[in-house]
């Protein structure tokens, strides 16, 4: 008989928010696999909780090494349990591929449900949540942020991010470059904690508020894109796509920009912006 892997849910901030499962799982399993040892220690005292199975260390840095011997565990009948410093384990944390791999295996994965910044961050932010999807953090250098989010600009549903606080305000920055600066957005930091604070709010405040230095974990939620097109004449939409270009952007990237912020179709922004070239050039 196989073992059964157990992807526990811990509190984002508030020990209260605990589910009384994770307790009893904290207590039975007989392998602990946590991403910090020392978090583990300070929840399970929280809880009153003395574990008794092996704990060891799964991190981003040592998750590859490390599974193996996991699955070999769970291969070889152990109930192993997995948490994160806060949240569901593999949504951007520690556990996809040891997931992945026990599935190979044949072995059960269940889950003990517990808080989530996404969610929580969703139902707080004021913004539609019938339909969502989450983007994770946004790549560091500068350049792949602005193609990522480009990638997402004519996106209907909801976006959800994670991003860590010294680069909040270079990506909501870049968010009201590509997303337009009037989209709705909610920067939800330190959520169920002591300073719990979400302000919403156009992506170009957020921006400059964010400028001002922000502390704490944040989870970005931004408005889908707009399901009717902006009513733009063809001159404002050839000014949007100069003053892109002047900033830096090529052109291809420019009208790609501006078709995602008005919901235009990028054909009718290419045409107003070659039919202006043309009349330029016949003046």
């Amino acid at each position: 008989m196989t073992g059964t892997l157990v992807l526990a849910g811990t509190p984002i901030g508030d020990v209260a928010d605990a589910p009384p499962r994770l307790a009893a799982e904290l207590g039975a399993a007989e392998v602990i696999a946590a991403e910090d040892t020392r978090r583990l220690r300070r929840l399970t005292q929280a809880l009153g909780v003395r574990t008794t199975g092996r704990v060891v260390s799964y991190n981003e840095v040592n998750e590859s090494a490390r599974t193996p011997d996991l699955v070999e565990a769970l291969v070889g009948g152990a109930r192993v349990l997995l948490v994160t410093d806060a949240g569901m384990p593999s949504v951007s944390d520690p556990g996809y591929r040891l997931v992945a791999a026990a599935v190979e295996k044949g072995v059960k994965v269940t889950a003990v449900p517990g808080p989530s910044a996404v969610l929580t961050a969703l139902a707080v932010s004021g913004l539609p949540v019938d339909r969502f999807c989450f983007e994770g953090f946004p790549p560091r250098k500068p350049g792949e942020r602005l193609s990522r989010l480009r990638e997402v600009a004519g996106e209907r549903r909801t976006l959800v991010y994670f991003e860590a606080p010294h680069r909040l305000d270079d990506t909501l920055a870049a968010m009201a470059e590509v997303f337009g600066a009037d989209r709705r957005a909610a920067v939800c930091r330190e959520l169920t904690k002591t300073y719990e604070e979400v302000r919403r709010g156009p992506l170009a405040e957020l921006a400059a508020w964010a400028a001002e230095g922000v502390r704490g974990e944040i989870t970005i939620v931004v408005e889908g894109a707009p399901d009717r097109p902006e009513e733009v004449d063809p001159a404002e939409l050839v000014r949007r796509v100069r003053v892109r270009e002047e900033a830096g952007e090529r052109r291809k990237e420019a009208i790609a920009a501006v078709a995602a912020e008005t919901g235009l179709p990028k054909r009718d922004v290419f045409d107003a912006v070659v039919a202006a070239k043309n009349a330029a050039q016949r003046d």
